[in-house]
């Protein structure tokens, strides 16, 4: 059961990054007036906001793509599945961390709820290395 739950919660929260895809991609808001990932403090300046948006595209498929990897690697009970998750959580945090517009306003728009999760994450795999599968 707690494999079923492990691996469902990874594709899941694959599934959440596809939303931000959507917003980046301007194909829908996730809420009135959101206009993540404009004003990135990492690349919003240096970039501008349309190659901001294109950066923040490509890196939301990256993170959504293995942590439905990492899922489907439970489910189908492979060895290598815990690397997988441990490196797209990472790698998830980062993406929200740089592009975060800098300010504390809105923060659920802007990803401080998956970057907790992903703590969330890492801290039951590596420092209590559940779940056993």
């Amino acid at each position: 059961m707690i494999k079923v739950i492990a691996g469902v919660f990874l594709v899941l929260h694959g599934f959440v990054h596809l939303l931000y895809f959507g917003q980046s991609a301007r194909l829908f808001e996730l809420k009135p007036g959101m206009i993540w990932p404009d004003g990135s403090w990492a690349f919003s300046k240096l970039l501008g906001d349309n190659i901001t948006r294109t950066l923040a595209i490509v890196f939301c498929i990256i993170a959504a793509a293995g942590l439905m990897i990492a899922g489907a690697g439970i489910f189908f009970s492979q060895s290598w599945w815990r690397t997988a998750a441990i490196a797209s959580t990472i790698f998830s945090a980062i993406l929200f961390i740089l592009f975060w517009n800098g300010r504390m306003q809105n923060l659920d728009g802007q990803g401080v709820v998956g970057i907790l999760i992903d703590m969330a994450i890492l801290l039951t795999m590596l420092i209590f290395r559940w779940p056993a599968i």
